[in-house]
């Protein structure tokens, strides 16, 4: 009898298994900044639809705050399989695709709606970008809008380009890097995560980032004044491994798809009130120097030779973006 019930639990588990009912597949995903950040509750709203949708099949395990990989060595883990997933800032993919910086030009996106025509699946901005990283084995499931760059400083405000001299300044890629030096400061590439011990210590005398990062890593306890220069378009992508993609069932891909692409339209479309929510928080804390017509035009003069060092680095695929860009 003992031998009939061993017998039949074995079959029933092959036939069970063979239906995908004890099958899982775990997809975890690398996050820099914490959890209670827009990007984390994006990659939550992603989580709960892809598990519900796969009936459990599909396992997402979120990782945030940089605890398994700092933003700058996500694209290599994923690429190359030791993460199924992760998030990185556009720019991480800069040193083989130098293109990808253009989102980091100044002044090249100086309004939300130029930023949606240009992020919009498919735009002949992004579709090339999609497609060169994808090369890389990483492919762009969806991308997270961060919002607009400003400048964060300690001690002397910033409102003026000459206010940037001589000054030691946190950026996040080599384009911003480029602006930093156009208006006579020092840039240091420095990953997100490392920020606040960086303004701290005073590694640095000034800072860029979004607004958003600002109440999340509690940025105002070690700075002291907000530049509303919105200068840039900070723009994340969620990436998976290619060679899992492809491992999955035509359902798991269409579920993630879909999801995808639900949680990336949601957080565009909300994107203007967390800036605005984060504004608010920001004027509690921070003395907040907001820019007139004449100080963005300084700005702009000032970096105006950034775009011409831009498509120096990045080539044909470069000048086809900016005339892209430029058409919108």
């Amino acid at each position: 009898m003992k031998k009939i019930i061993s017998s039949l639990f074995v079959a029933t588990s092959i036939s069970l298994l063979s239906q995908g009912v004890f099958a899982e597949t775990k997809l975890r995903i690398s996050l820099q900044l914490p959890i209670k950040h827009h990007l984390g509750q994006n990659l939550l709203n992603f989580q709960k639809e892809v598990e519900k949708e796969s009936g459990g099949s599909l396992k997402i395990e979120i990782y945030p705050s940089a605890q398994l990989y700092k933003d700058k060595e996500v694209p290599q883990a994923v690429s190359s399989g030791a993460i199924e997933m992760g998030v990185a800032s556009i720019t991480r993919f800069a040193g083989t695709i130098p293109a990808v910086d253009l989102f980091y030009v100044p002044f090249m996106f100086p309004d939300a709606e130029k930023v949606k025509k240009a992020t919009a699946p498919g735009s002949p901005i992004r579709a090339p970008l999609d497609a060169a990283i994808l090369k890389t084995g990483a492919r762009p499931l969806w991308w997270q809008a961060f919002g607009g760059a400003i400048i964060l400083s300690k001690k002397d405000p910033i409102k003026l380009p000459t206010d940037m001299k001589g000054k030691k300044v946190r950026v996040f890629g080599k384009t911003l890097g480029e602006f930093v030096k156009a208006v006579g400061g020092a840039p240091t590439l420095m990953s997100g995560s490392k920020q606040f011990l960086a303004y701290q210590r005073g590694t640095v005398d000034a800072g860029m980032t979004g607004l958003t990062t600002i109440p999340s890593r509690k940025l105002y306890q070690v700075m002291d004044f907000v530049t509303l220069t919105n200068h840039a378009d900070i723009e994340f992508l969620v990436l998976i491994n290619e060679k899992v993609w492809q491992g999955l069932s035509d359902k798991e891909r269409a579920i993630i798809s879909k999801a995808g692409k639900r949680v990336e339209a949601e957080l565009r479309e909300k994107m203007g009130k967390l800036e605005a929510e984060a504004l608010e928080f920001t004027k509690t804390k921070m003395k907040v120097i907001e820019l007139s017509a004449d100080d963005l035009a300084a700005w702009k003069k000032a970096s105006s030779s950034v775009v011409d060092t831009y498509i120096k680095n990045a080539g044909d695929l470069g000048k086809q973006l900016v005339e892209a860009a430029n058409k919108l």
